[in-house]
């Protein structure tokens, strides 16, 4: 099942070329004829990605079988190579292969890593015996890792490329301020036995994108490489630095601004756009914490769904389906905070300037994950309580067909036939004594930091069976056990995936006998007694709602639309119209860093409880908030055309000539001073 929703993505700014001239084009609807095909390829390759990542945290935690904390890592750590990956794409392109070659060949990288996805999905490769479960989990996490690799160079390497190809397609008439690209964050919801399918359809659509990209070749108008400005960027800066520091000593006059120190290779009209950018690229240092909490959607909320009941009644919701709340959010409130909030604000006479915008929205998502403790500390009351390493606990099983009364230690048991003693006895010591009321007593061994359940016959003490203490969480098993007179046979756990599982058991061909186990975090002990089966629940579902978690997404998709677009906005009005995309370099890097800091939090913090993870981002991000509001506070808005007008005057050169002279004199007099005294 495939849910799709429209999320509007802020791309990139579209600079007009001077002198530049473009041959007629076929158009549709206004529009040059060889946009849609990109439009195309990007609604395809958007549903790839979101297709994809919204079931990987479940494809690590169920197929490859590692635990929260490792799977979070790794999501994250793709992640974060996704939004690493776009500035060496700026740079390829730009400087190397030109925007189409470069998005050509990159899809080509990325259709090849979503099969390979496909591929390590399928145990049948390595499931030699026919059991389910893959005899080599080394040669799927290889797969997993050189599949995630492709992806990640290639969704990250063509991102800067799109929206700037798709610009160059316009005539000089036809430019406009923003181009906009339609994305959509999507699920691949299908059972957990289903990852080749919820691989292999946003493999298919790749390369669909491919080939319709491909296909409007002849269209194109196809820009050479003109160099990149973001190195140029980089070397004046480096320049600066240098110089600085070759300069240091006090004997030379000091500079308005240490970046005046790349006046002698450098322009000023360059140098003053650096200024520019370097003054938005500082805002950007706190930004990294809001990322941090809002991606972890798809990977500890994600997580966090997969122990909550999903029943809705006329349908169930899977955890990965959960994600469609946000951008289902940002289509609601994107409208209504522009065209309902913002304006009522203002009416009040409130001041509300993008940077305390983006603070506002630092602090829901800081909410947001206060909520998600909150539920977190529900789910966690439900869960069953294990032994402690000087604990043991035991449960008694009753394989008889008539009630049993016994005593433990003293505490008397009444079991009904075919039933268990509900909750785990917890001793302290490594015996039980069981007394019989026909006077027989019997000591049973017992393990600390484990659970044991005992089987118990009329006669005394039939056996014991394998305990749940291992079984994982939000897996769901069933263990069969089976008496035929003085025989007892059990199965292994069994990993229940679906909703419901049916289980047949031919008992001496009299017929089939069915147990249906329902889709939730639950361990059954399933026992069988001639023509009866019956179910006991060793670890009950457990029974917090998904929808408990609407408030958190709520809120961290409010925060997301007053931060987010609030936040490109402002950078591309404080930068140079040709530095925008050194901006966009700088955001997609704070994303990036977002991702680093969750999975050194994972791996580092090694905390007991998850709310208490939770408590802990949140607290984070309010002390990054309160240090983002302070440098906002300090924060003046320039007009970019303002400043870079003044450089355009006919005189400005001159007078900068003569300053620029005035001052390298100065830097020579004390060379000349030490020369002297020699």
């Amino acid at each position: 099942m495939f849910v799709l929703t429209c999320f509007i993505l802020f791309c990139a700014f579209i600079d007009k070329e001077q002198g530049r001239t473009k041959k007629s084009k076929s158009q549709c609807c206004g529009y040059p004829l060889s946009i849609f095909f990109i439009v195309v390829n990007e609604f395809c390759e958007r549903f790839s990605y979101y297709g994809m990542r919204a079931v990987l945290v479940l494809y690590f935690r169920y197929f490859l079988r590692w635990d929260d904390d490792l799977a979070t890592t790794i999501y994250h750590t793709f992640v974060a190579l996704c939004y690493l990956t776009p500035i060496l794409g700026a740079i390829v392109a730009d400087s190397w292969l030109g925007k189409f070659k470069t998005i050509v060949y990159l899809s080509i990288v990325y259709t090849i890593g979503q099969a390979v996805m496909a591929v390590s999905a399928i145990h049948d490769i390595t499931d030699s015996n026919q059991d389910g479960t893959p005899d080599n989990m080394t040669l799927h996490v290889a797969l997993s890792m050189l599949g995630l690799f492709l992806i990640a160079v290639g969704t990250g390497g063509i991102k800067p490329c799109v929206a700037a190809f798709g610009g160059d397609q316009f005539q000089d008439h036809q430019v406009r301020n923003t181009y906009i690209t339609i994305s959509q964050e999507c699920g691949i919801n299908s059972q957990q036995k289903c990852y080749p399918l919820a691989f292999g359809v946003p493999a298919a659509l790749m390369a669909v994108a491919l080939v319709v990209f491909i296909a409007g070749s002849s269209m194109y108008t196809k820009a050479a490489p003109k160099g990149n400005i973001m190195l140029e960027v980089c070397k004046c800066i480096g320049f600066a630095i240098k110089n600085r520091f070759n300069h240091r000593s006090k004997v030379y006059p000091k500079r308005e601004h240490w970046m005046d120190w790349a006046n002698e290779k450098y322009n000023k009209l360059l140098i003053a756009q650096v200024k520019m950018v370097l003054k938005v690229l500082f805002l950007y240092i706190p930004l990294p914490m809001f990322w941090a909490l809002f991606d972890q959607q798809g990977s500890r909320w994600t997580l966090q769904a997969t122990t909550m009941d999903g029943n809705f009644g006329a349908f169930i919701v899977q955890p990965d389906q959960m994600q469609t709340v946000n951008p289902i959010l940002i289509l609601v409130m994107v409208p209504i905070v522009d065209s309902v909030v913002y304006p009522l604000i203002k009416k009040c006479g409130l001041n509300f300037t993008p940077l305390k915008r983006m603070t506002v929205g630092m602090f829901m998502a800081g909410l947001a994950f206060v909520a998600a403790a909150l539920v977190q500390v529900q789910i966690d009351e439900t869960l069953p309580k294990f032994p402690s390493s000087s604990q043991a606990q035991v449960k008694f099983l009753n394989l008889e067909n008539s009630p049993l009364s016994l005593t433990v230690d003293g505490n008397p048991f009444d079991l009904a036939a075919f039933q268990s003693s509900g909750n785990y006895y917890s001793v302290d010591t490594d015996t039980a004594t069981v007394a019989y009321t026909n006077g027989t007593e019997i000591v049973i061994q017992l393990a600390k930091g484990k659970r044991q359940t005992v089987l118990l016959g009329s006669t005394g003490i039939l056996g014991s069976a394998s305990n749940a203490m291992e079984i994982k969480k939000t897996i769901n098993w069933i263990y069969l056990l089976y008496r035929f007179n003085s025989r007892i046979l059990e199965s292994s756990f069994l990993c229940i995936t679906n909703r419901k599982h049916i289980l047949s058991i031919n008992e001496d061909n009299s017929g089939l006998k069915e147990l249906t186990c329902h889709y939730r975090w639950s361990n059954y002990r399933c026992l069988t007694c001639a023509s009866t089966i019956q179910a006991i629940e060793d670890i009950k579902p457990n029974t917090i709602h998904m929808a408990w978690q609407i408030p958190q997404y709520f809120l961290m998709t409010s925060g997301e639309v007053v931060f987010s677009v609030t936040g490109l906005e402002f950078s591309y009005s404080q930068a140079p119209s040709n530095m925008k995309s050194v901006l966009q370099a700088g955001w997609l890097l704070t994303v990036a860093v977002g991702n680093i800091i969750v999975l050194i939090v994972a791996e580092a913090g090694q905390l007991p409880e998850q709310w208490a993870e939770y408590v802990l981002f949140a607290s984070l991000l309010m002390c990054v908030c309160i240090i983002f509001s302070i440098m906002a506070y300090f924060y003046t808005y320039i007009d970019p055309a303002e400043i870079e007008a003044r450089f355009s005057q006919p005189d400005y050169e001159d007078k900068e000539e003569k300053k620029k002279k005035n001052e390298v004199e100065l830097s020579e007099k004390p060379e000349q001073l030490k020369q002297t005294k020699i």
